[in-house]
């Protein structure tokens, strides 16, 4: 065989085909190397940004405006810009209520809606009887009767004053309303100072104020101990008395009917004191059985004996085991004041006699009569009432009867029963924890399995998913740590652990419970320390307009989608929430899509953000502000 040399073709040869196979071989690595890489690079960027940021925005004079970044969002979100907004509408056109395609734009209402109170309306009350004031009660529009437009506000319309300035002050054009400064001048509830109001903190029953006016009460009974938590004022006036209990940690409802002072509680409201419009009537209160510590009424001309004493056995009902009736004004102390009241002796005689048999009946104990005070306690149990029935033949004690139900349910002149107690000196239903220890102590109703399905450690866990859920918040709306809220409304309150974990900011909140909800569980929320309502929200809520900073609306919409239109509810929402104030949605990504689409025409901004336990959550959240915008005044119908 020849020699092969260094020279040789087929060396030559040899060595190009090994450079090719090296050279494929250091390709194909290289893309092997760099998929590999690209596959990690995208799955990291995946769950750091799920999706790009689109922000869907809507200005004032362009509702249907495009994709708006983040210097164009209000200020409560411009602070959050950072956090991942999503955009789903390519992918989740679901129509719910509306087949319509696009982006419906809503007009502003004439501005003689600009106090609207749908379902207390002072011209639809008119068609209603007046016998018991059933013409003040609830009495919604029919659905050809609803708007479909927004509710202005007064061309001047600013911000409220920040807690705690607000308890003293309002604007005037956000309420301009002399009449009470005029009509109650001399028992100094407001006055007008310039371009503002300004509550003094009087009374009709207390011309020293409120806060001297509480602390007589306070010598009577305890109010700073921690038992007595939630109150509720019936005819509140502008409020003083909740809004100087607060100092005091005690929480009021207060409630009044629509005119029977120009806006009372729309100032309860504006001054960032709890307040319902309501009316004690033919029907219950929108609250469950043994809610209240202690009712309060001074001079709110309710006529207590009248009808077989049956507002005073509605008061009955939501007291708790032991809680506390206080009445001030006519009839008490009806010898030094029966003048001035121009009423005669006998009458008024006659009338607190009246009360006394009722209250006795009840099985009241009266505490104390001093001064222009008169302190009543209902019993801590009904051991002894059932007794007396042999002697007090009238009121009977309700047989079979749901004493939580209050949505349009009719008062009867029957005691409310308690929950039955194996001994004498044992609270029915079982005892409260003193404030502030009650807010996250397990409530009686959970503790006894009275609510199915929830359980002590339900409602710990609750109370710890809120937790992180409210830190989330605080990140994506940053006014909530800075006392840029006041109201809150939480549409569906659950438990209650919205509310308990926003106890450290000036913040109050309505707590609302369905009232077609599974598990009624507002008993349980007021057990806690907390105030709410029942509410249908296919009905208008019972408040003025520009109410609410904040709305925080937790799967409602899921609850109500097929119930009925989802676009009067959020313009419901509209209404009652202030120029700028916040919306705080949490559902699926295809009922939150067509929220975002009706918002749109209704001059909101608002972001799509993942739920905070990260992209793969079905459940989202959307974050709308309600831009500021305001009526025009020569448009007013007189």
């Amino acid at each position: 065989m020849a020699k092969e040399y260094s020279g040789s073709p087929k060396l030559h040869q040899l060595e190009s085909k090994r450079q090719r196979l090296t050279w494929v071989l250091a390709v194909s690595g290289l893309c092997v190397l760099f998929y590999v890489l690209g596959a990690w690079q995208n799955s990291t960027s995946t769950l750091a940004n799920r999706s790009e940021a689109y922000t869907k925005g809507c200005n004032v004079g362009s509702p249907a405006a495009g994709n708006t970044h983040s210097s164009d969002l209000p200020s409560s979100l411009a602070s959050s810009s950072s956090t991942t907004s999503l955009d789903f509408m390519a992918h989740h056109q679901v129509g719910i209520n509306n087949t319509d395609s696009g982006t419906q734009k809503f007009p502003a209402c004439d501005m003689s809606y600009s106090e609207y109170t749908p379902c207390q309306d002072p011209k639809r009350a008119r068609k209603f009887d007046r016998n018991m004031l059933i013409f003040r009660e609830r009495h919604c529009p029919t659905k050809d009767e609803q708007l479909l437009c927004l509710i202005p506000a007064p061309p001047k319309y600013k911000n409220p004053f920040k807690w705690p300035q607000s308890r003293d002050y309002a604007w005037y054009d956000n309420i301009p309303h002399r009449e009470l400064s005029i009509e109650k001048a001399v028992q100094n509830w407001i006055q007008v100072e310039g371009d503002r109001f300004r509550f003094p903190g009087g009374g009709t029953m207390f011309p020293r104020g409120a806060d001297a006016y509480i602390d007589d009460i306070n010598e009577l009974i305890p109010l700073t101990s921690g038992a007595i938590r939630t109150a509720i004022d019936t005819g509140c006036g502008v409020a003083s008395w909740g809004a100087y209990l607060l100092k005091r940690d005690i929480l009021a409802m207060s409630f009044a009917p629509r005119d029977t002072h120009e806006a009372q509680v729309q100032f309860a409201l504006e001054r960032g004191v709890p307040a319902m419009i309501g009316v004690m009537a033919s029907q219950r209160m929108p609250y469950p059985a043994r809610a209240f510590d202690m009712a309060h009424c001074s001079r709110c001309l309710i006529p207590w004996h009248e009808h077989d004493g049956l507002f005073l056995i509605e008061v009955d009902r939501v007291l708790r085991p032991g809680g506390y009736w206080i009445l001030s004004g006519p009839p008490i102390r009806w010898k030094k004041y029966w003048r001035g009241w121009e009423r005669t002796q006998e009458d008024l005689k006659q009338e607190q006699d009246a009360i006394e048999v009722v209250a006795k009946n009840l099985c009241w104990n009266k505490v104390i009569e001093k001064d222009d005070l008169a302190i009543w306690q209902k019993p801590i149990n009904h051991i002894v009432c059932v007794k007396s029935r042999r002697l007090h033949k009238t009121p009977h004690i309700c047989k079979s009867d749901d004493a939580d139900a209050a949505w349009y349910k009719k008062v009867e002149t029957c005691i409310t029963p308690l929950p039955e107690v194996s001994s004498s000196d044992e609270f029915a239903g079982g005892a409260l924890e003193k404030w502030p220890d009650r807010a996250f102590a397990v409530p009686p109703r959970i503790r006894s399995g009275s609510i199915p399905g929830i359980t002590a450690e339900k409602f710990r866990e609750n109370n710890e998913i809120w937790k992180d859920r409210i830190a989330h918040y605080k990140k994506i709306i940053s006014p909530l740590a800075q006392g840029r809220y006041r109201n809150i409304l939480d549409m569906n309150a659950y438990l209650g652990g919205f509310a308990a974990v926003l106890m450290k900011y000036p913040v109050w909140v309505m707590n609302v419970v369905p009232a077609n909800s599974n598990q009624d569980t507002l008993g349980a929320i007021y057990e806690r320390g907390f105030i709410g309502t029942y509410q249908d929200w296919c009905e208008a809520f019972s408040t003025y307009p520009r109410t609410y900073d904040l709305i925080h609306a937790d799967g409602v919409f899921s609850i109500y989608q097929d119930r009925c239109n989802i676009t009067y509810m959020l313009l419901e929402m509209d209404r009652i929430l202030r120029p700028e104030g916040t919306v705080i949605f949490r559902d699926t990504v295809e009922v939150l899509v067509k929220i975002q689409t009706i918002t749109d025409g209704m001059r909101w901004k608002s972001q799509i953000m993942d739920h905070e336990s990260g992209p793969f959550n079905p459940e989202k959240i959307l974050v709308a502000v309600k831009s500021y915008w305001t009526g025009d005044a020569a448009l007013k119908q007189l």
